[in-house]
């Protein structure tokens, strides 16, 4: 770490007039796009509290602007949805998935889902709950600790993550796919603007007698982004840098929540069995293509270097 280095993170004028027309510029933006929303003016005080609280939170906060810019671009997506540009896969993706993967329940073929809808336990409600929560904490916090260990680990997870989600974005425009909840509810007529639902996750709240998961789908950017399932796609990069960093057991603890996630999309009906293998698909594509990217072009392994210094 040099005094260049030092100075360019330093609290001075500059900074803080760049750090305000940023927040500002970001509240006023968001509010055009998506309008305006509590959830940004918590996440402008969490970036500027960060900012200046100390030395090590403002180092914390830049490398983690890959993560705020992604939670930008997904909550702008509600601005387009992604079925103004194509048509929603519904029966198609149904009728496929009981074709590759049905049960036959007495003489009639259910899909998983719809399997699992009629043969749900509370004690798969509970555990399929929990796992579920940790689809955002675990990779957040996961590269909370890559930030601590490993500064030029986390930027490559962090960069990793971003391009997995752009990939992931690219299909929802491409190919809007309706998740299995909305083929219960709705059958395979297209209702535009149709609010999120917690599918099978309403047992968990009903449980507990809490609105936990229906309030997060309250804020859901695009009900028809059920393919590639990004839920099962995170904790794969999660366990992929876990065994690159060696972490020993911590890994086993992970790939359990990962097989936890991508078992639960299934049985509470957020995702067919091919929306989590696409979900795996995109998760090893991006990785790999990451990797090839940060070998192969020296330009983009210069800026992870400089960033990386950034944030040392």
């Amino acid at each position: 770490m040099n005094g260049t280095v030092n100075h360019s993170l330093a609290v001075n004028t500059r900074s803080i007039i760049t750090v305000t027309l940023l927040s500002v510029a970001y509240l006023l933006l968001s509010a055009w796009i998506v309008g305006f929303k509590s959830d940004q003016v918590v996440l402008v005080g969490i970036f500027n509290a960060c900012f200046y609280v100390s030395d090590i939170t403002r180092k914390f906060i830049i490398g983690f602007s890959v993560f705020i810019v992604y939670w930008m671009l997904f909550d702008y997506m509600k601005a387009l949805p992604n079925y103004t540009f194509n048509p929603v896969h519904m029966a198609d993706l149904y009728n496929f998935e009981k074709k590759l993967f049905g049960i036959n329940v007495n003489g009639q073929i259910l899909t998983p889902n719809e399997y699992w809808k009629i043969n749900a336990r509370h004690i798969l409600d509970i555990i399929g709950g929990l796992f579920y929560l940790c689809w955002i904490p675990v990779p957040l916090g996961f590269g909370a600790f890559l930030f601590f260990k490993n500064r030029r680990q986390f930027l490559c997870f962090a960069m990793t993550f971003f391009l997995v989600n752009l990939l992931g974005f690219v299909i929802y425009y491409s190919f809007p796919a309706a998740p299995p909840w909305y083929i219960q509810e709705h059958g395979f007529v297209f209702h535009a603007n149709t609010p999120g639902s917690t599918g099978g996750l309403a047992r968990f709240d009903q449980y507990f007698h809490i609105n936990l998961f229906g309030s997060i789908y309250q804020k859901g950017s695009n009900v028809f982004a059920a393919m590639p399932s990004l839920h099962s796609a995170y904790p794969i990069i999660v366990v992929y840098y876990g065994i690159k960093n060696k972490l020993g057991f911590a890994n086993v603890i992970l790939a359990t929540v990962m097989v936890g996630i991508w078992l639960t999309a299934i049985y509470t009906s957020h995702h067919y069995i091919l929306d989590v293998l696409a979900g795996i698909a995109c998760a090893v594509a991006g990785i790999s293509l990451f990797n090839l990217i940060l070998k192969k072009v020296k330009p983009f392994r210069k800026f992870v270097d400089r960033y990386e210094t950034v944030i040392q």
